[in-house]
């Protein structure tokens, strides 16, 4: 399917591994420019020369996002450099699984802060393309209570599903559509499953069989939906959130 997203320009935060660079890879391969950032220079810099070997415009630049000024600027500047924004995926999380004050403030500062202040900035730029859409990733545990000690990753983001839906009613009339991707338990080489594998081999195992498909996802499975839901081919489709989960949820989503 062509998802018609040829020549888009594209802003994924959180973009040198796991989900955050499956969404750029398949951006990439819909031919769209990128801009994006992670914390680590050395990892941004291998990634964008990674990109451009495959063809893309890329901008990269080392960011924390919790640091408001710095986010606005590289918004700001990768949209001078690409010629426009299109589409913003907030992707970068503190995944704080702890219920400690500072996994708290670290969370709200990150996953749900970040998303405010990129939208805000990527807005004006948005409000000029024919093809606007903001994406943010989720989790499903913002949507349900797994008992895994993940109190303040999922209150972030279960704030941050109510801001998207909220932000959404609030420019669709301008043609900007928000969704959300809710991604379960997802497997990639250095991420928080292949530590768990690792480190506690019985709960890894008991994630797995409790999922419905007996096993977890990968980031590019989540990149897809994302890039669906960016596409003119989801034209109708604002303020969802789309769960992706093998079925690991036992609620009805709705």
């Amino acid at each position: 399917m062509d998802l018609q997203l040829k020549g888009r320009k594209v802003f994924v935060t959180g973009s040198t591994r796991g989900i955050g660079l499956a969404i750029a890879e398949r951006f990439v391969a819909e031919g769209c420019s990128l801009a994006i950032c992670s914390r680590n220079a050395k990892q941004v810099a291998e990634t964008a020369r990674a990109l451009e070997a495959k063809g893309a415009k890329v901008f990269a630049r080392a960011v924390d996002v919790a640091d408001p000024k710095a986010l606005e600027a590289w918004i700001a500047d990768g949209a001078k450099a690409l010629g426009g924004l299109d589409v913003f995926v907030a992707n970068a999380s503190a995944l704080a699984a702890n219920t400690t004050p500072e996994e708290f403030k670290k969370g709200f500062d990150i996953d749900v802060m970040h998303m405010f202040t990129g939208a805000n900035a990527a807005m004006p730029f948005l409000e000029k393309s024919d093809g606007a859409a903001i994406v943010t990733i989720a989790s499903i545990s913002g949507v349900e209570d797994y008992g895994y000690g993940e109190s303040a990753y999922g209150a972030m983001k279960a704030a941050l599903l109510f801001y998207m839906k909220s932000l959404s009613r609030k420019v669709g009339k301008k043609g900007i559509r928000i969704n959300a991707v809710s991604p379960g338990p997802i497997y990639f080489p250095g991420g928080y499953w292949n530590d768990v594998e690792k480190n506690h081999p019985e709960a890894f195992r008991s994630v797995v069989e409790e999922n419905a498909m007996r096993r977890l996802g990968k980031p590019e499975e989540i990149a897809n939906v994302v890039a669906f839901l960016a596409s003119p081919m989801a034209s109708y489709v604002n303020g969802a959130n789309y769960v992706v989960d093998g079925g690991h949820t036992r609620r009805i989503q709705n």
